[in-house]
């Protein structure tokens, strides 16, 4: 008799018990009722996907020394399988030999997602060093470490103790594959934190190939290489010997790639030496360096600057999915699914992860959990506007050398094809659309475009009329009487939108009305409607027409 099975975790219908080969395309046996099992039994569903190793092995045309070991196996509602393994070549681990197979519901092979292409093929499996002397190697490695900082997120080694022996391995998560020894060293670090050091050394020199400390405290420290973003560091999940693009730090926020499909959640990142993209479009990691990153700066700039826990403030991260769809020219916050999402833009190589982007959109999620303010008419163009202000927030907080910030929408993104931004806040006509000023017909207008007035208005808050340069930007900045007006800086003006926000509006308030919230948040945060902060706050609007 069968058994019912979870949505999540699959039995008969799940695993295939071998996996044939015919006319080059993978093929599932059936399995029988006996070899069913129940989501709450994972040990029995990785036994399964052990079972058909061999014969997964033949079917990707391994080697004959070479071995498949099933590590995890996912199952997804409609019955598609990721079944994880690792690889062993003459019985030898294979570091970097890992892969993931990807099967259909019916057991048959879609897809193969591999660490290494690489060949695996070795001369000898006999080392040339022995263990005893790969041991001394990677303790006397470690050692010449003691008292020099690497990072700032990890404290120098301070002393080191014991070392483990030395195991047999084979390297191939770069370069040439070849013959290697695997060792444990301990120790402590100056900040009492203990150190476990994995190294990696060659057989046959010495040479040290890679060095992991298992030891990870709130996240690891990762680094990564984006498309807009630049150099970043990350923080990342260790996961077993791979790191996930997850943060432990900022509500379990992670990416995932969509593999420019358009539904789903998406498949999350993990990478084997945490270093991530390389900044070029071609490696799919560099967008998803921009996305976690942004995410990240956008927790960090609304945490720091309105100690808000996350965007609907209670600690949850939100997620993000990159290469969306194809040809897609847009990015876009969903409520639904609490996550953002990113299309890479005309030919697929354009993504749309600039930071102000990402700012932008997840500014959306804050704005549905506070004002909730419609999406048309001036309440669309104040949403709109809202999240422009915030998105230009979280490209000062940031304060990228790769993205320098400004008072420009979406200028790293180049979607109208010519160089130019998407927006400009200090006289938003210049894109040819925008409203620098209030009138009757501005709640016409697309939100893009009504959130003109609001926009305006920020920037002679902030950095007041006239012309200046900033960070190599040239702005001039008009006013609807000619009467020039001062602003209050940056800050003030980003702490007096966000009071506004999330004190004052609702969901159908406009732009008379976010003058009123605007007046009211600023007396609360700065001594009352005799302040300076007041009468400016009142002159940017009278600047932009609302009065």
């Amino acid at each position: 008799m069968k058994r019912k099975l979870s949505a999540v975790l699959s039995a008969s219908a799940v695993l295939a018990a071998a996996i044939q080969v015919s006319s080059g395309t993978a093929q599932a046996l059936p399995f029988t009722a006996d070899d069913a099992v129940t989501a709450q039994q994972p040990a029995q569903l990785i036994a399964l996907a052990d079972s058909q190793s061999s014969a997964t092995a033949k079917a990707l045309g391994l080697g004959s020394q070479e071995k498949l070991v099933a590590k995890d196996a996912v199952v997804d509602a409609d019955g598609t399988r990721h079944l994880r393994y690792e690889r062993t070549l003459g019985g030898l681990p294979v570091i970097g030999g890992d892969l993931v197979v990807h099967q259909d519901a019916k057991g048959r092979i879609q897809s193969v997602d591999r660490a290494v292409e690489a060949k695996l093929a070795l001369p000898s499996l006999t080392p040339e060093l022995s263990a005893a002397k790969a041991a001394a190697n990677a303790t006397g490695a470690v050692k010449a470490t003691v008292g020099i900082t690497k990072d700032e997120d990890t404290a120098a080694l301070k002393e080191v103790g014991s070392t483990g022996r030395a195991e047999l391995v084979v390297w191939a998560s770069s370069g040439t594959p070849r013959l290697a020894y695997r060792t444990t060293v301990e120790g402590v670090r100056a900040d009492g934190t203990p150190s476990r050091q994995q190294l990696v050394t060659d057989a046959a020199s010495g040479e040290v190939l890679s060095t992991h400390e298992d030891i990870q405290t709130a996240g690891a420290a990762g680094t990564g290489r984006g498309v807009f973003d630049g150099s970043v560091k990350l923080t990342t999940t260790p996961y077993k010997t791979w790191f996930q693009l997850k943060d432990p730090t900022r509500g379990n926020q992670y990416t995932t790639t969509l593999k420019n499909g358009t539904s789903g959640q998406g498949t999350q990142y993990i990478d084997l030496d945490n270093r991530w993209g390389s900044g070029q479009v071609a490696n799919g990691q560099s967008a998803a360096v921009d996305a976690q990153f942004g995410a990240a700066a956008t927790w960090d700039f609304y945490k720091s600057t309105f100690g808000r826990n996350g965007i609907r403030n209670d600690g949850v991260g939100a997620y993000s999915r990159v290469h969306y769809g194809q040809n897609y020219v847009n990015a876009f916050w969903d409520d639904s699914c609490f996550c953002m999402t990113y299309g890479d833009g005309a030919g697929n190589t354009h993504p749309l992860t600039a930071l102000d982007v990402a700012g932008h959109e997840m500014s959306h999620g804050v704005t549905s959990h506070t004002a909730g303010l419609n999406y048309w008419g001036e309440s669309g163009g104040l949403n709109e506007a809202t999240s422009d202000i915030m998105g230009t927030g979280v490209e000062w907080y940031a304060n990228l050398p790769a993205d320098k910030p400004d008072y420009l929408i979406g200028e790293k993104i180049d979607i109208n094809g010519d160089g130019t931004p998407l927006r400009y806040m200090d006289k938003p006509s210049k894109d040819g659309a925008s409203a620098d000023y209030w009138s009757s017909g501005v709640g016409n207008l697309d939100v893009h475009y009504s959130s003109g007035v609001a926009n305006h208005f920020f920037f002679l808050l902030s950095m007041g009329s006239g012309a200046k340069s900033v960070n190599g930007v040239s702005y001039n900045s008009p006013t609807y009487d000619g009467v020039p007006v001062a602003g209050i800086g940056r800050n003030k003006a980003l702490q007096v939108w966000y009071r506004a926000l999330t004190v004052y509006m609702t969901s159908t308030t406009n732009y008379q009305g976010a003058r009123v919230a605007t007046l009211k948040a600023t007396a609360d945060l700065y001594g009352g409607t005799g302040s300076t902060e007041y009468k400016r706050v009142a002159a940017a609007w009278k600047a932009v027409n609302v009065n």
